[in-house]
């Protein structure tokens, strides 16, 4: 599974690409601590709810990017979309953890 560092996923953020899909598949309660602008929650403890709206919601074929906390929940949803046949999924290394000591101080850490 290809990896992307926070420190990429910045530069790619700040150059305003609209090509890349952006998921996050932390928890609700989560994201009311640290999110960053843009990506589109699916939690996975509510896999049920959203599993099939996946082709639906992106293009298989389009870069997507994938974060969670520290980088292992979004490394399962990876394997999962590359199964449903994307083609370009990377997971985000050390997840919005890492995205907020290295990148933006300004996300708060839990």
């Amino acid at each position: 599974m290809n990896q992307i560092s926070v420190q990429e996923l910045a530069q790619r953020l700040s150059s305003g690409d609209t090509s890349i899909q952006l998921v996050d598949v932390r928890e609700p309660q989560e994201l009311d601590i640290a999110s960053i602008e843009g990506f589109v929650n699916l939690p996975l403890s509510q896999f049920t709810e959203w599993g099939d709206q996946v082709p639906t919601l992106f293009n298989p074929q389009a870069e997507t990017l994938v974060l969670c906390h520290h980088g292992i929940r979004s490394a399962q949803m990876c394997q999962w979309l590359i199964a449903q046949g994307f083609t370009n999924v990377q997971n985000i290394s050390g997840g919005i953890d890492a995205y907020s000591v290295l990148v933006d101080h300004s996300i708060p850490q839990y």
